[in-house]
C-alpha cells in the first residue's frame, strides 16, 4: 500500500498512526476473506504469523512489519511520489490494470479525469 498523509500539526507518532491503520486495514481484508471463505488465503496469512506473534494471540499476518517513510519538502518530490503511486499498479511486476486510472483502489482518475471511485481524495486545505 502506498499513501501520502499530510499532518496538520507536528507531534504526532508517525508508528502509532501506521500500527492502528494497519491493525484496523488488516481486521477488514481478514473479515471480507472470511466472509468470501477465502481458505486458501487466510492460511497463508495464518502460515506466516512467528510463534512469538500467536503467543500475543495474533492469528494472521497480513502486513509487514516495518514502513518506509519520506518527508516531503517540495512540490517536486510529491509529484514524483504521487506519480509513482498512481503508475505503480500498471507497471514492473504488477500489471493489475491497462491504464493506471482504471485501477479502482487509486486516487489517479481523481486527479487525471475528476472521476471518484471509491473516495473522495481531500485536498490539504480542506483538512
Amino acid at each position: 500500500m502506498h499513501c501520502i498523509l499530510y499532518f496538520k500539526e507536528a507531534g504526532f507518532n508517525l508508528n502509532t498512526i501506521i500500527s492502528n491503520g494497519k491493525r484496523f486495514m488488516a481486521y477488514e481484508m481478514i473479515s471480507r476473506l472470511e466472509e468470501k471463505e477465502e481458505n486458501t488465503i487466510l492460511q497463508l496469512l495464518s502460515e506466516s504469523v512467528t510463534e512469538r506473534e500467536k503467543k500475543k494471540g495474533q492469528l494472521h499476518k497480513v502486513f509487514k512489519n516495518s514502513f518506509d517513510a519520506k518527508p516531503i519538502f517540495s512540490d517536486k518530490f510529491l509529484h514524483q511520489k504521487i506519480d509513482y503511486i498512481h503508475y505503480n499498479p500498471v507497471s514492473g511486476k504488477w500489471r493489475l490494470v491497462r491504464n493506471y486510472t482504471d485501477y479502482e483502489h487509486s486516487s489517479a482518475a481523481f486527479y487525471e479525469l475528476n472521476k471518484l471511485k471509491h473516495f473522495m481524495p481531500l485536498h490539504y486545505k480542506d483538512v
